[in-house]
């Protein structure tokens, strides 16, 4: 059974908790599927002042929408558009402190400002990215970057 818990000290040291408890939570599961939802889930609860959190996964040579928690999503995303496909074609983390700036920036949802994508690399092939959406403007900092990277590293054991 999955408790609540209060996240306590440094953002470093929150992350690093939650990288640990993914990782108590996805424990002996391997469907895909079920480890995307509960990862979207986990990090909803934790991240503050978010308003979309979710999965791509390639397919076909393009994004398709997996997991999330949020208002409903576009459902394909074509690689090297917006800020998912950027990543995707740029194979790194891309955040973006105002989405209005990003040239081809995909709206899905409007009251988005901010934006982090981090690419799912698994064998050395990107299979997808966790996207993280905002209202504010630069919410994403240097310790959140780090700290998503480590919580995908994680995931990556478990997909």
């Amino acid at each position: 059974m999955f408790t609540r818990i209060e996240y306590k000290g440094t953002l470093e040291e929150q992350y690093n908790l939650l990288s640990k408890q993914l990782a108590a939570l996805l424990e002996g599961e391997e469907d895909l599927i079920a480890n995307l939802s509960n990862a979207s889930a986990l990090l909803n609860q934790f991240l503050t002042d978010i308003n979309w959190v979710g999965f791509y996964l390639m397919k076909n040579g393009e994004l398709v929408l997996g997991p999330f928690q949020g208002l409903p999503a576009c459902v394909r995303i074509p690689v090297g558009r917006g800020v998912c496909g950027t990543a995707v074609e740029k194979g790194e983390t891309i955040v973006v402190d105002d989405v209005h700036q990003f040239p081809g920036h995909i709206a899905c949802d409007a009251r988005s400002n901010s934006e982090i994508v981090i690419p799912l690399v698994k064998n050395g092939e990107i299979i997808g990215v966790l996207d993280i959406d905002s209202p504010l403007k630069n919410r994403f900092k240097q310790e959140d970057r780090l700290g998503l990277e480590k919580f995908v590293q994680t995931l990556i054991r478990y997909i």
